[in-house]
């Protein structure tokens, strides 16, 4: 599926409304981002930190795993804002962690799925595929 530029934009403009719900006490850093269904839909997500680390949740991972709830399988495009937790600004492009990767590779097409990074005034597209090019399968 081809993105235009007003759904490129309104997946960012969620993203970073998103991101405002971040919860980053210890990193200071802050993630909002929108997933886009095959369906239409639109699911958000934000970071969210815990003091014991590893039931920190990624915003990538917050929104696949409220889509998938939701009973939707099919996945076009997820964009991605994230920096200090400074709200005023995107600070830097912000590219999913490791982890978000493979949960990404697991669930999305990795051919057909768009993973879009915006640092506040210019975005970059890429395919997933490109991000993860040797993904982990069972």
């Amino acid at each position: 599926m081809n993105l235009d530029e007003k759904t490129i934009f309104e997946l960012i403009d969620k993203a970073n409304k998103t991101r405002e719900c971040a919860f980053s006490p210890y990193s200071h850093f802050s993630v909002g981002a929108a997933l886009l269904c095959k369906s239409g839909k639109i699911y958000t997500g934000c970071n969210i930190e815990s003091e014991v680390f590893t039931p920190t949740i990624c915003a990538e991972r917050t929104a696949i795993f409220k889509a998938m709830s939701e009973g939707e399988r099919d996945f076009v495009a997820i964009a991605i804002l994230g920096g200090s937790s400074a709200l005023s600004k995107v600070a830097e492009y912000c590219s999913p962690c490791g982890v978000c990767r493979q949960v990404l590779a697991e669930f999305c097409k990795a051919d057909n799925f768009d993973v879009i990074l915006y640092n506040g005034t210019e975005y970059k597209i890429f395919k997933l595929k490109d991000l993860l090019p040797e993904r982990f399968t069972l």
